[in-house]
């Protein structure tokens, strides 16, 4: 896998996950004016509706686009985690720790008091 790729992804979904809520608050906010229109209201507020639109559409834009939450919530951790074993082995690198060359090693490179690893 290139190092761009997990980048190129993270971005992606959560541009579509933004972008998918954005357009539900232009939905909903479209839905109260329309129904303000035919209730008979002609001068209804864009800014109220649209205020109104970004509050119902909050917990509705929650629910309804779970699977594009998870899937950047999945790439933010991704690219978390490989950001995190990266500075984990350069800071064993820079002090010199044999753990920057057994990335099997789960204690970090660290010693106990008597220097034996153990």
């Amino acid at each position: 896998m290139t190092e761009g790729r997990p980048r190129s992804r993270l971005l992606l979904d959560v541009l579509a996950y933004v972008a998918a809520r954005l357009v539900l608050v232009g939905v909903v906010t479209a839905v109260i004016l329309a129904a303000g229109h035919l209730l008979g209201v002609q001068d209804f507020p864009v800014v109220v509706a649209l205020l109104f639109g970004i509050v119902i559409a909050l917990p509705l834009g929650i629910w309804l686009f779970a699977p594009l939450r998870r899937r950047a919530t999945e790439s933010i951790a991704m690219l978390d985690a490989r950001r995190r074993r990266d500075r984990e082995q350069l800071q064993a690198k820079l002090r010199g720790d044999s753990a920057a060359k057994d990335p099997g090693r789960h204690d970090g490179g660290r010693t106990d008091r008597l220097g034996s690893g153990e």
